[in-house]
């Protein structure tokens, strides 16, 4: 299949961009930028330059292809509400494109994203699957996310803190596994399905402090919901204080999915620390 994948050199989309071409499918990748555009060349994939505000571009690569896997976000905690917009425009317009087509098209569900979903799953004549990710998608190469997030506040801070009992669980899963997820998502989900991308159901955010605070020979220590945004910044004050368990177990029983990778905690005390 020749799949249109946005956000292909980021750090999920080139996971998923490997996994595509080891499976055999042509994958044509967007990218705004000279080194998203040899990221792609080195791994197999085909470049079509664009960005997500260029939504003649998102058309005509949605429209060339057999294949929609949609990853691109404009990651920006200052300014949220106007990437969920972006986002939104950027799934009207290759849905638009889509529809009617039979093709498979896959999105990535975001906070506050509801109405790009269900744009998405209201296209007729279209393979429409959302995937909800983990709030940790974890790897040896994530530099951005929020383990990285974490463990620069704690060397800053002196402390690696959890708030109230650190009894509020992250749902987490390893990069490949997602990648897999996609591609399976691609190639068998029905349509208008919604995957669950997660592999730990639920790990204590006390537990991912202990590790961190025992790689960093720093104090484990409880704050409260009144200190939590002054410690962790806002948009993050508020994502450690959630509790947010979740299954995969529909997801894996309609695509047979197994999340095969390491999980959360082991994979930061082995890989997080090394710089």
């Amino acid at each position: 299949m020749r799949v249109f994948v946005t956000g292909a050199p980021g750090y999920i989309g080139l996971a998923v961009v490997h996994e595509l071409i080891g499976a055999g499918h042509t994958v044509v990748g967007l990218t705004r930028s000279d080194k998203g555009a040899a990221v792609l060349k080195e791994a197999g994939a085909e470049v079509h330059r664009g960005t997500l505000d260029d939504l003649d571009s998102l058309q005509s690569g949605a429209a060339s292809a057999e294949g929609v896997i949609h990853l691109a976000f404009q990651h920006d905690a200052s300014d949220h509400a106007t990437a969920v917009q972006k986002d939104l425009r950027a799934v009207e317009a290759m849905g638009a494109v889509l529809e009617g087509t039979g093709k498979p098209f896959v999105t990535t569900a975001h906070l506050n994203g509801e109405a790009s979903d269900n744009v998405v799953l209201a296209l007729a004549g279209v393979r429409s699957v959302v995937v909800s990710l983990s709030l940790s998608v974890h790897d040896k190469d994530d530099k951005h996310g929020f383990m990285p997030r974490l463990i620069t506040i704690a060397r800053t801070k002196g402390v690696s803190a959890y708030i109230g009992d650190g009894s509020n669980r992250w749902a987490a899963v390893h990069r490949l596994d997602a990648a897999h997820l996609y591609r399976l998502a691609l190639e068998s989900a029905p349509a208008r399905s919604r995957l669950d991308g997660v592999g730990d159901e639920g790990v204590p955010f006390r537990d991912i402090a202990s590790v961190i605070g025992h790689h960093l020979n720093l104090p484990v220590v409880s704050i409260s919901h009144e200190e939590a945004n002054a410690h962790f910044g806002p948009f993050l004050g508020i994502v450690a204080a959630v509790d947010r368990p979740r299954s995969s177990a529909q997801t894996q029983a309609l695509l047979g999915w197994r999340p095969v990778h390491p999980q959360l905690l082991p994979d930061l005390a082995e890989h997080y620390f090394n710089n």
